[in-house]
């Protein structure tokens, strides 16, 4: 996926890494000054996200990759009076270390041994110490973890509400602040009004007279607006808030262009200064005689003003709804991921052309693919920084691109090539991974699992509300029966024509205490993978709709459900080791490849691209 950058970190040991001995300095120096901070703290805490605890940033706030050079999309750096440190998951392990230089200890996440971040100041500061951080970048659940942590370590937590490393940070880009525009309810499928009518029932049901809304794509969803303050995300920066009564918007006012205006209006939306927020929910909770609904993932900062006594911490309704596809929202996305997909096999047709004759490159394929997605109806732009990458740079796996580590695509190495677009009818995210050369029986058996770790989490059959997190194992059996394992998840929601990282369900071997429950037309991907450092990367990802099995049974009228591919793009029949997999799975794969013929095809030979229409057909033979 797209990882943010500052511009001043580059990958791969060719390229000297940012050398932060004088920020780290200069931080240390205000970790003691009182003008920035209420008394003298002795560790600072720096984490990825903005005041919305999104997770991709406007380069604004990419505090942490400007403080240590790490420039992925996950991760919290510490710094303390001695010491650096800077945790991230396995998406991200090698790419740290490229980036980082030795002021900071990689603190891998995931790995046993991996203290907590709460765990390593407690080992390493001297006791009664005292953290800062800034409350409006940690959300509300993390701080309570954290502070515990250091209460119980004889050590406190306080908000530093100047951000100590906006104080150094020379050239901090300015916030954006750009037109933001209402979306059709060709494309929406439900009127503000509806959401809001909906929205209010279940605040009923709780017991809430208000809710507020922090989380960027929440607020574009409920009033069905977009925007593009964030790269490759249709959101823009504001806060919502909802009574029984009214509805208000918390956005600069030169994001607002007369139409913007105009509609807002006609919605009954009440229109604020974003920097009014804070001021304004701290009055107007007083009047509030029920509780206000608050995210538990939005920000200490704005939890912490709604008196505990009134606050109901919890995933918000918008959440799930935005989560929950309409009838309009799901036409649109099978066929936006239909457009996608006659854009993908024109890429990868003339990219098997191209790779025997070494003249392209990881960055000029990724250019050619957009310009294909360009020609599609409705195409607003990528979805995510493409991840174009073949051989050793297949091995990072949110690698990115750039001049200083761009290498040729040829036939001697796998291609991996994760990428998606944004729509006005839908967001897609595909990742394939070809050879264009002749493959290793290694490189083979290793595709061939992930293969059939895809197709065990697609043609799974689940009880309605199961969590994701129970699904997770289908995926990698396949790959744990040889030792083999990949340190990612395994699905994330995607959104209508909004992020395409989309909570609060998912599918990974990490807890997820605020899942719902998978449900029927959520969206998900359904992407495991295998990655040997320095050598290649296999990553096999569709996006699949929640629908409705037919079982024969249905214990305590719970409700089955299962995978239907929405993604049409064919898997490469020269990776696969056909004896490797069952009956059922080869069914499962012909059957696959028949649909994408069909439907892709049809489009292909309507817009007259007949060579992709024969690469397509090639592609989609049945084996076995």
């Amino acid at each position: 996926m797209y990882t943010t950058s500052n511009g001043t970190a580059v990958l791969g040991s060719a390229m000297p890494r940012k050398n932060t001995s004088q920020l780290l300095k200069q931080l240390r120096l205000l970790m003691h000054d009182h003008n920035y901070v209420p008394q003298t703290i002795h560790a600072y805490v720096v984490p990825s996200g903005d005041a919305h605890q999104s997770e991709y940033i406007a380069p604004c706030d990419e505090r942490r990759a400007f403080i240590c050079g790490f420039t992925g999309s996950a991760g919290t750096a510490i710094v303390t009076t001695e010491k650096a440190a800077m945790w991230t998951d396995g998406r991200y392990f090698l790419q740290a270390t490229q980036e980082m230089d030795d002021n900071w200890k990689l603190m891998k996440q995931g790995v046993p041994e991996t203290l907590s971040e709460g765990k390593w100041l407690c080992n390493n500061l001297n006791p009664d110490s005292v953290v800062g951080a800034n409350p409006f970048l940690i959300d509300a659940d993390k701080w309570q973890e954290l502070s515990r942590e250091l209460h119980n370590g004889g050590h406190s937590l306080v908000a530093v509400m100047h951000d100590l490393v906006d104080q150094i940070w020379t050239g901090q880009p300015a916030r954006p602040c750009k037109p933001v525009f209402p979306l059709d309810i060709k494309y929406t499928g439900a009127t503000v009004q509806e959401k809001l009518t909906e929205l209010r029932k279940q605040m009923k049901e709780e017991n809430a007279s208000m809710v507020v809304l922090t989380a960027l794509d929440e607020v574009a969803y409920i009033y069905n607006l977009r925007g593009s303050d964030i790269a490759y995300n249709p959101v823009f920066f504001s806060y919502a808030l909802v009574t029984h009564e009214e509805a208000y918007l918390f956005i600069d006012e030169a994001q607002c262009p007369s139409a913007t205006k105009a509609f807002l209006q006609e919605a009954n939306i009440i229109r604020k200064p974003y920097g009014d927020f804070m001021e304004f929910i701290e009055k107007k909770i007083k009047t509030e005689p029920n509780k206000v609904w608050v995210s538990n993932k939005g920000s200490h900062a704005v939890n912490e003003v709604i008196p505990k006594e009134k606050r109901l911490a919890k995933v918000t309704p918008v959440a799930v709804m935005k989560a929950i596809k309409n009838e309009t929202e799901i036409k649109g996305l099978r066929a936006c991921h239909l457009r996608d997909a006659v854009a993908l096999c024109r890429f990868f047709c003339w990219l098997e052309g191209e790779a025997s004759k070494g003249t392209q490159t990881e960055i000029s394929a990724a250019d050619k693919l957009q310009t294909f997605r360009e020609e599609l109806e409705d195409f607003v732009g990528l979805s995510f920084e493409t991840i174009s990458s073949i051989g050793p740079n297949g091995a990072i796996i949110h690698y990115k691109p750039r001049p200083e580590t761009d290498r040729k695509i040829t036939t001697e190495e796998l291609y991996l090539c994760d990428s998606g677009g944004q729509y006005k009818d839908g967001t897609t995210d595909v990742t394939r991974t070809l050879h264009f050369g002749t493959p290793t029986q290694f490189e083979r058996q290793c595709f061939t699992r992930v293969l059939k770790g895809q197709i065990a989490l697609a043609s799974a059959i689940f009880p309605t509300k199961i969590k994701g997190n129970c699904l997770d194992t289908l995926a990698r059996l396949a790959l744990w029966d040889v030792g083999l394992d990949y340190s990612h998840g395994t699905g994330h929601g995607v959104g209508m024509y909004l992020n395409v990282h989309e909570g609060p369900m998912g599918i990974s071997w990490r807890p997820m205490p605020d899942d719902p429950g998978l449900q029927e037309n959520m969206f998900l991907s359904d992407e495991p993978g295998y990655y040997e450092d320095n050598k290649f990367g296999i990553r096999l990802e569709n996006i699949v709709q929640i629908v409705r099995a037919e079982t024969p049974h249905n214990h305590r009228n719970r409700g089955f459900l299962t995978f239907k591919n929405v993604t049409m793009v064919p898997v490469q029949i020269k990776m696969i080791e056909p004896s490797m997999l069952t009956e059922k799975e080869v069914k499962w794969l012909n059957n696959y490849h028949a649909e994408c013929r069909e439907q892709v095809g049809k489009l292909l030979l309507q817009q007259g691209h007949k060579e992709a229409y024969d690469w397509l057909v090639k592609q989609t033979e049945p084996i076995g």
